[in-house]
């Protein structure tokens, strides 16, 4: 199964996202690669930083920032349990070839009515991928909510009854994500990560029932 995290727009917390999905189902013992499919290679330089702590690999991380990428992408799936791909930004090749790698694409989008609106031309690509990919399954993904606010409220209410729908588990905005990235963590692997870790673990396992 591919899993890609998709989103032209920037800062929506797309490797965050992709990072702790891949973590969060490699300590339950499955076999995942991560792939990088941002030319910014974020996620190559978590696992890099990551590697010089000294820390335990949980999962592979290699880049893929091609437009061969829905070729290679499902070879790379046949020997493993779980493919995320972390999606490339404004890069028009990139961002048509990684809807059609998938099987589900995630779009994140903060709980921000300009983020649902900078969110379409991902959508479009998404629904042209599906002539050729009839299952295809797209779903947005609150992040970085802030705690307690309506517009979250509002937005997630909003974009219910929406295509893609939205999914139930929502990931707050949470300064912890961005110190443990620093130091090739996850937040479950510090001392303040807690509330993100179960917040992580209940994406998963939303994403991980669809992924079925």
């Amino acid at each position: 199964m591919i899993v890609a995290l998709l989103n032209q727009k920037g800062g929506v917390g797309k490797t965050t996202l992709a990072l702790h999905l891949s973590g969060s189902w490699a300590r339950r013992g499955k076999r995942i690669i991560l792939i990088d499919a941002d030319l910014q290679g974020l996620a190559l330089d978590w696992s890099q930083q990551r590697a010089k702590e000294g820390l335990p690999r949980l999962f592979g991380v290699i880049d893929l920032s091609r437009d061969t990428l829905h070729r290679e992408a499902p070879e790379i799936a046949k020997d493993v349990d779980q493919v995320v791909i972390d999606g490339p930004p404004r890069v028009a090749a990139l961002l048509r070839s990684a809807p059609l790698a998938s099987d589900l694409a995630l779009v994140p989008a903060q709980p921000s009515p300009f983020d649902g609106w900078a969110s379409g031309k991902m959508l479009k690509l998404i629904d042209e991928a599906r002539i050729f990919r009839p299952d295809l399954v797209g779903r947005f993904v609150l992040n970085r909510c802030p705690a307690r606010t309506i517009i979250v409220r509002e937005t997630a209410q909003a974009l219910a009854a929406h295509e893609p729908p939205v999914l139930s588990a929502r990931i707050g905005q949470r300064v912890v994500f961005a110190d443990a990235a620093r130091s090739g963590r996850l937040a479950d692997e510090t001392s303040q990560g807690a509330a993100a870790a179960r917040e992580i673990a209940a994406l998963a396992a939303e994403v991980g029932g669809l992924a079925r």
